[in-house]
């Protein structure tokens, strides 16, 4: 069809291996319909390895350094949010809604900025705001879309979600349970099996909205519906009674636990052990705590792996309320359906947790699946392509102009079964001292072989060999037998397409 509906699902820090068609100790049965229904693109990156920066190009179809979100704690300009794919297409008459975790705009702000996403405009909920948002003509936020006992909360609270929870029950009372942790407890990082009930989770508000928006939108009109989940993003805090899906003893461990920091770039060990720069002490605490994670015990690591499963599973199973009712609404045969996510996850990989600077394909590979009209059924596509492509996807898809240069490319193409080789794929990160206490030019490159990251200002860098390497244990940078692999990484680095903004903007808080 000419038109068709865009339904857009987002995780976020979900692992390109943690869907169960892919890896069989996890059960996604929703998430494994849709790869057999549609393609999965087994080698899709993302642009950056963090929220912030990787949202703002799934929404505008350019890199960071374009859009100008080089990290976490950067804005995306409204004026490049609202050329985005949302306000192209609303532009064109679909009805556009977001759903969910957003993150184009930092909440953990120095001071003020205005935005619904920013920590000191609660009182702009009281007023009953849902849009417009960067192009979406409807918005529901879940602001921090995860909770963390490291960051307090402010009054008024900021976020259609977060306002909605803390109505629930009596006395705050949704806050308490999701802060007591069940037996048993491990003492592992970040992660406790929460008291909270399935019925008041982000994962299921979000499904609830999404599913209320779908059945009341004008049905005289297309959409296009973006819908993002917040998990398994960390603290790993799973509910009941998704905590005791899995069994910490069934739980696989890394093949590669340690850290191997000799072996490694500089800034590796740098990035662990750096003090982040920040002067508001909150802030600091949460920064080097919160995002961090000391060495785990074989036990804590598999309590840690049980409860990001539980919560991969409940996401799931979230999504297949949508699903079904994309299907009751009989719009399956009109709606491309994307499944997808920001970033991934370390999980214990190298001795890593969480996220930071370092690109190993733990973080940097995540899902893709497409389904919908043209898109072939049961196709994997392992062409080098990424999140970027996204916007350009849907901009196609509806049949209208981006309003933006776009150095992504629509991936109908090969969606559709059709030949469309790629070179490979490009993620960039200029890393802000407050995240880790030193400051990083970090661009990646990503072939279907290979794997290189520059560090600019130094001049270090790490190759990898996927090929034959496909765990990433031989750093090949400065390998003779390489430097032909080496300078043509090099020059596909250079020849990242479209324009680096100058200057880049500045931060304005920690996220």
């Amino acid at each position: 069809m000419n038109r068709p509906n865009i339904l857009f699902i987002t995780s976020d820090q979900q692992r390109a291996d943690c869907y169960g068609f892919i890896n069989p100790v996890l059960k996604t049965p929703h998430l494994d319909r849709l790869a057999r229904d549609g393609t999965h693109f087994s080698a899709a990156i993302t642009p950056n390895l963090v929220c912030q920066p990787s949202r703002a190009s799934m929404l505008t179809g350019q890199l960071p350094l374009t859009h100008g979100v080089w990290d976490n704690g950067v804005d995306l300009d409204p004026a490049i949010g609202e050329a985005g794919f949302a306000g192209t297409l609303a532009a064109a008459g679909y009805a556009t809604a977001f759903i969910g975790k957003a993150h184009f705009a930092t909440k953990s702000t120095f001071e003020p900025t205005g935005t619904p996403e920013d920590r000191f405009n609660g009182k702009l909920y009281e007023s009953g705001w849902m849009g417009p948002y960067m192009g979406f003509q409807h918005a529901e936020l879940a602001v921090l879309g995860h909770f963390n006992r490291l960051r307090p909360w402010m009054r008024p609270v900021v976020g259609h979600y977060e306002r909605w929870f803390l109505e629930r029950g009596r006395d705050e009372e949704a806050l308490a349970l999701w802060n007591a942790a069940l037996e048993p407890e491990t003492g592992a990082a970040q992660t406790w099996q929460s008291a909270l009930p399935e019925a008041w989770h982000g994962s299921t508000w979000t499904a609830d909205r999404t599913i209320a928006w779908l059945r009341g939108r004008d049905r005289a009109r297309p959409f296009c519906l973006w819908a993002s989940f917040g998990d398994p993003h960390h603290p790993f805090d799973c509910p009941a009674p998704w905590n005791t899906l899995y069994r910490p003893e069934d739980m696989p461990l890394p093949r590669h636990g340690v850290p191997d920091l000799e072996r490694r770039p500089w800034w590796h060990k740098a990035v662990l052990e750096g003090e982040p720069q920040l002067d508001d002490p909150i802030m600091k605490r949460f920064r080097a705590q919160g995002s961090r994670v000391p060495p785990q015990t074989e036990l804590q690591l598999r309590h840690m792996t049980a409860n990001y499963y539980g919560m991969i599973s409940l996401l799931d199973h979230s999504v297949g309320r949508i699903l079904d009712c994309v299907r009751d609404l009989g719009l399956d045969g009109d709606t491309l359906v994307v499944f997808s996510t920001d970033h991934g996850e370390f999980l214990g990989n190298h001795g890593l947790y969480l996220k930071h600077p370092i690109p190993y394909e733990d973080l940097l590979r995540i899902g893709l699946i497409l389904r919908g009209p043209g898109v072939v059924a049961g196709q994997r596509v392992d062409e080098v392509v990424s999140t970027l492509d996204l916007a350009q996807t849907f901009q196609e898809a509806a049949g209208v102009a981006a309003r933006l240069p776009q150095q992504g490319q629509s991936l109908l193409a090969l969606a559709a079964g059709r030949d469309a080789p790629r070179r490979g794929a490009w993620s960039e990160w200029h890393v802000h001292a407050s995240r880790c206490g030193v400051a990083l030019k970090l661009r990646t490159v990503r072939t279907k072989t290979h794997k290189c990251t520059f560090e600019l200002d130094s001049g270090a860098g790490e190759l990898y060999d996927l090929v034959n390497d496909p765990d990433e244990m031989e750093n090949r940078f400065d390998d003779p037998a390489y430097r032909g692999v080496r300078e043509e990484l090099r020059q596909m680095m250079l020849d990242r397409p479209g324009a680096i903004r100058d200057p880049l903007p500045a931060p304005i808080g920690m996220a």
